[in-house]
């Protein structure tokens, strides 16, 4: 097992870290136990890295496509090279099972390598006008970003905030979670290995609200990334609104699962229990409320359960391990919270609902079954490993359910029919809708939400272009 890493700022290239500043434990969820002190960033710091973000947009926009492509090409293989030990360091300081972690790391080195294709892809277009005129549409890069991600995927979310900005010929500072430095501050590591100018890619850390008041507060950052919850998403673009920056959101959503009739529930519930339970149901696109025909739901049901109880929770690190702890305190607080809630207003209590041991932050994966739509878990996101199973009336209800939220992030349907499909693609409200698979995302598909669930795209084509801004250049 490879020790923790130390922990440090990243500003300007230098690792910076002690001098006084302030510091934080990070915890491991498997214990509860300190795995090392992590320094905030100061207003000195904030600001070195404001400058050094400024001056490095002038030079790494210059740089050639060619170049960039190179570089960032460079730092997807150090990742992938590098994804063990980073993975080890993800599942301490996260919790999710080290294969798991491993896969997570391969994905955001792949997502890089997508994006460095991308440096040359980024095309303009000429209209047509009449001879000796000329009307050419060019894409610029937008200047610095500044990107706030999460803790639940702590290696991909980092690289969605910062490779398609480098792409774009952004210079970027990223703050990861400080619940899960030592993933965030790998990756951007292994950009700066590659090549990437230390002015032109940076991470600090620090109390949330003061380092983000501190950044958007700035007219040298013209670009919000951020990936977290409804709320703060909404107090964010607040803040980059006085200066009218763009943004990109990436919010909460509560993933609805349509199950017909005439789908296969065997293959249904093999793909979406394990979907379910994956990250401990700490993923923003976890399905979470499965809406089942009628007469399939005694089935549908009885084979979730079923498959519920063999899920193998543990330490990370143990082998055969399907499901970690989660990740902090206050999520299992919140999961209890609501999974009581949802039995003082009717719902069925199948399986699972209860804390486990007395050490760390795991959780039963749990099952409840006919909730009350005024229980607050069918209206505020679980994000935790509980499912809801709905018997539903038919399609018409089942799509009037998946649409009553505010939110309209990731959406599930299982079905044979074709005719269907189409409708529910066309009906269903959500930014990703996967259709007898539990996948919806792929490092060239764009990924994002609608309503509540935010605006903007990452990943794909779209999550470079979310850092350009278009210019008509007109020719008489």
């Amino acid at each position: 097992m490879t020790d923790y890493p130390s922990l440090h700022l990243l500003i300007g290239g230098e690792q910076v870290s002690g001098g006084g500043r302030a510091t934080e434990d990070v915890l491991n969820p498997a214990t509860g136990d300190a795995l090392a002190a992590l320094p905030h960033a100061s207003k000195d710091d904030l600001d070195r890295a404001l400058n050094n973000a400024e001056q490095g947009f002038r030079d790494w926009r210059r740089t050639s496509a060619d170049k960039r492509a190179a570089i960032l090409t460079k730092a997807a293989g150090l990742i992938k090279e590098r994804a063990g030990d980073i993975a080890q360091a993800l599942t301490r300081e996260q919790g999710k099972p080290v294969g798991e972690a491993k896969g997570e790391t391969i994905y955001a080195a792949m997502l890089l390598e997508f994006y460095a294709g991308e440096c040359k892809r980024l095309y303009g277009r000429t209209l047509v006008r009449p001879e000796g005129s000329r009307v050419e549409i060019q894409y610029h890069p937008v200047g610095p970003v500044a990107g706030f991600a999460p803790w639940n995927f702590p290696t991909l979310n980092v690289m969605r905030k910062i490779g398609g900005a480098l792409a774009a010929g952004c210079s970027t500072i990223v703050k990861p979670s400080e619940e899960t430095p030592a993933s965030g501050i790998a990756i951007v590591q292994a950009l700066l290995d590659a090549g990437v100018q230390g002015n032109v890619v940076q991470c600090v850390f620090g109390v949330p609200s003061d380092v983000s008041e501190h950044l958007l507060a700035s007219p040298i950052i013209r670009k919000l990334t951020f990936t977290g919850s409804t709320p703060v998403g909404k107090h964010l673009a607040k803040l980059a609104a006085d200066d009218l920056k763009v943004t990109t959101m990436e919010l909460g959503g509560h993933g609805p699962v349509l199950v017909f009739n005439d789908s296969d529930i065997d293959k249904t519930l093999d793909t979406m229990v394990s979907n379910k339970f994956r990250n401990a149901g700490q993923v923003c696109v976890s399905p979470t409320r499965f809406l089942v025909e009628e007469d399939v739901f005694d089935k549908f049901r009885d084979g979730f359960v079923e498959r519920t109880a063999k899920v193998k929770v543990g330490n990370g690190w143990e082998d055969g391990v399907q499901m970690g702890p989660m990740a902090n305190a206050r999520g299992v607080d919140g999961i209890q919270k609501k999974i009581g809630n949802a039995v003082d207003k009717g719902g069925k209590l199948l399986t699972g609902g209860e804390r486990i041991g007395n050490q760390g932050y795991f959780h039963q994966p749990t099952v409840l079954s006919e909730v009350p739509i005024d229980a607050d878990i069918m209206n505020e996101e679980p994000f935790g490993p509980v499912a809801i199973l709905n018997p539903m009336a038919g399609e018409d209800a089942m799509i009037e359910e998946a649409n009553r939220l505010p939110y309209g992030l990731a959406a599930y349907a299982w079905t044979e029919d074709p005719a269907r499909r189409r409708r529910l693609a066309a009906e269903v409200e959500a930014g990703m809708l996967a259709i007898n698979t539990g996948g919806v995302s792929a490092v060239d598909a764009p990924f994002g939400g609608v309503k509540w669930s935010g605006y903007g795209s990452e990943d794909g084509r779209e999550g470079v272009m979310a850092c350009m801004v278009p210019k008509a250049v007109h020719e008489g």
